[in-house]
């Protein structure tokens, strides 16, 4: 047996912590280079966001450490993003629809940070901001007021800052201009940002919904296929009670959800203690008996909002942030689900 089978061989012991295969059954494993003695191994995760990578590296090098001909061990990630089974849109490999029951909940907040957050770890991202009546991420990340351009087909170009591509009613009307469209114009208007924009190659698309339970959510089911859905609330009860509807909804036109996440959960006191504004713990209590995971709780603090408003999201202009950590978190976690729905269900790669 070659040093190279070997190597193999011994990977071959190392588990996905979260698909619970094998990497070289999984196809994960990219190069395996000899240079005398030393080696050079090269790993493609599931995703650029895996919050696993440092779980992996540890496993990876413990299994190689019995091998006495081996000297310097070079470990590289790499990332190779898996897609549903069925790409409705072509290039774009996973669609993320963020939704709440009702507004002023943070669900743009939540939205941007988790776009960018996912750009942050090498992912390619877009973002659709479906809010037609109250669009806010062309502010958030700081191309408000900027008209979108087409090419001599009628395909929209999206905007892009921040590593993240965008389209924006907001870069479609002027400024202040009051939208009283009805369902079928939603719908179309709702077609043309999908399916007639050039995203290119996508990992991610998360679509910022408006709130509640209208023409937007339905239309955006029967336009195409969402990998799966995040649900942001609140910690009180009448948050919860609209966010139920959502999730009712959601359930009934078979969207996948992937978990949810309380934004403006607590806020943290000069020594160190929580202070949990509006309640705590209804919001957990409610995601446990429907068998829905917490992907984050994101602490309320002026920055966030300060952030928003200056047209950069918070886990770009204060990385270190303790609202920027817990959505760096979160968006681990989503691309953690979703590599595992995608591979129960025989992704293409």
């Amino acid at each position: 047996m070659t040093v190279e089978d070997k190597i193999i061989t011994a990977l071959k012991t190392v588990n996905d912590p979260e698909l619970h295969q094998d990497l070289v059954s999984l196809g994960m494993v990219d190069t395996v280079k000899l240079e005398g003695k030393n080696a050079f191994i090269k790993i493609n995760l599931t995703t650029p966001a895996c919050p696993m990578k440092a779980q992996i590296e540890k496993d990876v090098r413990t299994a190689l450490s019995s091998l006495s001909e081996l000297g310097t061990v070079t470990l590289e990630f790499g990332s190779q993003v898996r897609g549903s089974q069925k790409q409705a849109i072509p290039g774009i490999k996973n669609i993320i629809a963020v939704g709440s029951g009702k507004g002023g909940v943070g669900k743009s907040t939540v939205a941007a940070n988790i776009a960018a957050s996912l750009a942050l770890e090498g992912a390619d991202v877009g973002l659709l901001d479906a809010d037609i009546y109250g669009p806010s991420q062309a502010k958030m990340f700081s191309v408000e007021g900027k008209r979108l351009m087409a090419d001599e087909d009628k395909n929209m170009i999206p905007m892009k800052n921040y590593g993240v591509k965008i389209i924006s009613i907001a870069n479609l009307v002027e400024d202040g201009q009051a939208l009283t469209w009805r369902g079928p114009i939603l719908h179309g208007t709702l077609n043309q940002m999908l399916n007639q924009t050039l995203w290119g190659e996508l990992d991610y698309l998360v679509v910022d919904l408006p709130p509640g339970t209208g023409d937007v959510q339905l239309s955006l089911t029967q336009l195409t296929t969402i990998t799966g859905a995040l649900i942001v609330t609140t910690p009180q009860d009448m948050a919860l009670l609209d966010v139920k509807r959502a999730y009712t909804m959601l359930r009934k036109t078979h969207v996948p959800i992937f978990g949810l996440i309380e934004n403006m959960a607590y806020y943290q006191l000069p020594d160190g203690s929580r202070d949990y504004i509006f309640g705590e713990g209804s919001a957990k209590a409610w995601a446990e008996s429907e068998k829905l995971a917490v992907l984050g709780e994101i602490p309320i603090n002026r920055s966030v909002r300060e952030s928003g408003d200056a047209g950069k999201p918070i886990v770009l202009s204060n990385p270190d942030a303790p609202e920027s950590l817990a959505f760096r978190k979160a968006a681990r976690a989503l691309a953690g689900y979703i590599s595992v729905q995608n591979m129960m269900t025989l992704p293409v790669l």
